[in-house]
């Protein structure tokens, strides 16, 4: 009996430690298993195509470098920049009398047209009252002429009566535009040569998205470096004009001519004799029966006067 219970007891022993070595075999298999599919996943995405989070962060990761070496070298660059090479805008105001308002409009769009600019818009207004005309017109000239230009149509007029200059440095933005579109375009290659790569639909429309987003953030940055190339090529004039004849003596050039007025003051006189003559011809033809009238008591009141006269004179 005591053979009998110690065999048993050495096969239950047995069973259980057979039982807790397969669970751990078991279970080993399964992790190692899950371990397996997750690494072949991973190997699988990474071979193919990764998502469009992990590709745009791969390709900021490996554009960081070389866009902190575009920063670094945009630094050294601003710190080497010289005054030749500063982008500014620079506008201009001014404010003139002149003789002849057309005559001035046509030789500041001449000058303009000569030095490759050109007109950007231009408005008049006539006073009826006292015979004048003001206006405005803005320009854009090259900047390498347009001081010349200011100084040609100050020059041309009779009163500068205001002028200012200013101008708007813009060589910092445009410098870091061209590094922010240096960068957009190593994300674009980047994006262009994982899409030939790509074999899945749903990649493919990722990448196109992520793709598409970076290639409007490049057109955007383009644009405004288009904008400031040509505010900074053109220099934009705004002239304000008022038409004022000059006077001498406190006389305009009309009133010292004096043949013109001679000539005017004859008219005048010769006009006031015939309305003098029309007047008394009127008068006579349109009262004529009254003045008939008039007439006739008038001799019958002269010849009872000199009757009575002379009754008085024989008695």
């Amino acid at each position: 009996m005591k053979n009998g219970l110690i065999i048993l007891i050495v096969l239950w022993i047995g069973m259980l430690l057979a039982a807790c070595s397969n669970d751990a075999e078991n279970s080993n298999v399964s992790s190692d298993r899950a371990n397996y599919d997750s690494e072949e996943s991973v190997e699988i995405e990474s071979g193919e195509i990764e998502s469009s989070n992990s590709i745009s962060g791969e390709a900021d990761r490996n554009t960081e470098p070389e866009v902190s070496d575009s920063q670094e070298e945009s630094g050294s660059s601003q710190e080497e920049i010289v005054e030749s090479d500063r982008k500014i805008i620079y506008t201009a105001d001014l404010q003139i009398e002149v003789k002849n308002y057309q005559q001035t409009l046509n030789t500041i769009q001449s000058q303009v047209a000569n030095r490759g600019g050109y007109v950007v818009d231009s408005n008049m207004q006539g006073y009826a009252e006292n015979d004048s005309t003001t206006g405005q017109v803005t320009v854009r000239i090259p900047q390498d002429q347009f001081r010349e230009f200011i100084q040609i149509v100050e020059d041309g007029s009779s009163k500068v009566l205001e002028s200012s200059i200013s101008g708007q440095d813009v060589t910092e933005e445009f410098i870091d535009l061209e590094s922010r579109l240096k960068s957009r375009g190593v994300v674009e290659e980047r994006l262009l040569s994982f899409m030939e790569q790509a074999e899945k639909t749903e990649d493919l429309l990722t990448i196109s998205a992520d793709l598409a987003e970076v290639q409007g953030e490049i057109e955007e940055i383009k644009g405004r470096m288009n904008y400031l190339q040509n505010r900074t090529d053109l220099a934009t004039v705004t002239i304000y004009m008022e038409e004022k004849n000059v006077t001498i003596s406190g006389m305009s050039e009309g009133e010292l001519n004096t043949w013109e007025k001679t000539k005017q003051q004859f008219l005048n006189s010769i006009n006031f004799l015939l309305a003098v003559f029309s007047g008394i011809f009127v008068f006579i033809i349109g009262n004529m029966p009254v003045l008939i009238l008039l007439g006739v008591i008038v001799v019958i009141g002269f010849f009872v006067y000199r009757r009575i006269k002379k009754n008085n004179q024989n008695g």
